[in-house]
C-alpha cells in the first residue's frame, strides 16, 4: 500500500524567524508545500486568526486543509512528518 503524502499549506510572514526555520527544515527534507504570505493576503490572515484564537501566528501548517500545527518546534515537525 502506498502512503499518500498530504498537501501541505504553510501560512507565513517572510520576516518571521520561526517561518525561516520551518521552511529550511522542510526544504532540507525535500518536503513540498504551498506558501501563503499573510502579510499580503488579508483573507489568509483572517483564516490564520480563526485557527489560532485571534492571533496571526506563523508559521501555521495545514495538511489537506486541516490545521495540524502552529509555530512547531523541530521535535514537533519530526513527529508530524515522521
Amino acid at each position: 500500500m502506498v502512503k499518500s503524502v498530504p498537501r501541505i499549506t504553510l501560512y507565513v510572514r517572510p520576516w518571521c524567524g520561526n517561518v525561516m526555520r520551518v521552511k529550511l527544515w522542510l526544504d532540507q527534507r525535500g518536503i513540498p508545500y504551498t506558501e501563503i504570505d499573510i502579510s499580503r493576503d488579508a483573507a489568509a490572515a483572517r483564516h490564520v486568526e480563526e485557527l489560532n484564537g485571534g492571533h496571526q501566528s506563523t508559521p501555521t501548517i495545514l495538511f489537506d486543509g486541516v490545521h495540524v500545527a502552529t509555530e512547531p518546534s523541530t521535535e514537533e515537525l519530526e513527529r508530524l512528518f515522521g
